[in-house]
């Protein structure tokens, strides 16, 4: 890996990406591996994000630092750990092709019954609980040490509350910051935090500022209704694209 015009054409694209799903616009992120996969591994690509995430975190909760629901991370967090757990110690039996379709399937689904409904029935308004929490919180974990795609999971259980724009930001910014910290450990156990990954992820470190502070300021001044619309259209994308990445094994 060098660091050439080619290197910086892939890779700041996909900080941007990370930047803004961090601001505020979940699903975007997961465009920002397989595009810096194009250049190198999805090891590494995953090892080089995993700096800029926790950099990118330091900018989200702080901006969001009022912001946020004590009771959904009470009870999200504890299933989390113990998904991340079993995707750590699973990891080499599991297909993160398998994890990513049926995220990808339960994505779509949930999405496109919310969108519909806005044109029928309103649904009803649901409430953070601890089975709920739990449930969702270990499949945040499991599927974002397998896949990398523990974001889709996380909105299927809280959109549904209808929380502010602000508080659903904040309350994923400081529960995905806390799992960011806890992949700390295993990446450093495998050994993926070498001098040149570490360089890669300080050249990137500007952008991922900048673009963070960008989603940010957006979600601030995009109406609620509005917010969660396009939230609504990012997870059928992002859904889209992981059952196709799932798929495409089985015909490759």
């Amino acid at each position: 890996m060098t660091f050439d015009l080619t290197f910086f054409a892939v890779m700041v694209p996909a900080v941007i990406l990370m930047g803004l799903s961090k601001g505020g616009f979940a699903g975007l992120s997961l465009l920002s591996l397989p595009l810096m996969a194009l250049i190198v591994s999805p090891v590494q690509a995953a090892a080089i994000m995993l700096p800029i995430l926790i950099i990118q975190d330091v900018v989200t909760v702080w901006s969001y630092r009022r912001d946020f629901d004590r009771r959904n991370l009470a009870t999200l967090i504890p299933g989390m750990l113990l998904g991340v757990l079993a995707g750590y110690l699973l990891a080499a039996k599991v297909s993160d092709a398998v994890v990513g379709l049926a995220v990808g399937v339960i994505s779509i689904g949930f999405a496109l019954r919310r969108l519909l409904a806005g044109k029928t029935a309103a649904l009803p308004v649901t409430r953070a609980n601890y089975a709920a929490g739990t449930l969702w919180g270990a499949i945040c974990g499991f599927t974002s040490m397998i896949a990398h795609a523990g974001g889709p999971p996380f909105q299927i259980y809280v959109m549904p509350q209808r929380l502010p724009p602000a508080v659903f930001v904040g309350t994923g910014a400081l529960f995905f910051a806390l799992m960011n910290w806890i992949k700390v450990l295993p990446y450093f156990v495998l050994g993926q935090f070498s001098h040149q990954n570490l360089m890669a992820s300080a050249a990137l470190a500007p952008v991922a500022i900048l673009s963070t502070i960008a989603g940010v300021w957006l979600v601030r001044r995009v109406p609620a209704e509005r917010f969660y619309t396009i939230i609504y259209w990012l997870l059928i994308a992002v859904g889209v694209k992981l059952v196709f990445d799932g798929l495409r094994p089985l015909f490759g």
